[in-house]
């Protein structure tokens, strides 16, 4: 379902079954960056393991099926103030979309 605002929210599917985390993104893709972020970061990007990401979009039958790896990298020189010297960087791979029976 979309909101007013265009944006989509999208659950975090557990292998269980189970939806802990709601993460919105205009598109599938830009909440699976916001989850694979809170993933255990690596020290550089090529250390980074994947690891399958399934968000269900409210509203409908679809899971959007993402692997996701996390990385600490040094913060940009231009930062401002308030973010810290190391930050999390992420990324995704979309790998397809099934649909529920349930």
């Amino acid at each position: 379902m979309v909101r007013d605002d265009g944006k989509r929210n999208f659950a975090l599917r557990e292998g269980d079954g189970d939806e802990q985390s709601v993460f919105s993104g205009n598109t599938p893709r830009q909440a699976a960056l916001k989850a694979a972020r809170r993933l255990d970061p690596a020290g550089s990007e090529d250390a980074a393991d994947e690891t399958e990401l399934r968000l269900r979009e409210k509203g409908t039958d679809k899971v959007h099926i993402y692997d996701g790896w996390a990385w600490e990298e040094t913060a940009p020189d231009n930062k401002p103030d308030w973010m810290p010297d190391e930050i999390t960087e992420a990324n995704v791979s979309k790998k397809g979309i099934e649909h529920l029976d349930e």
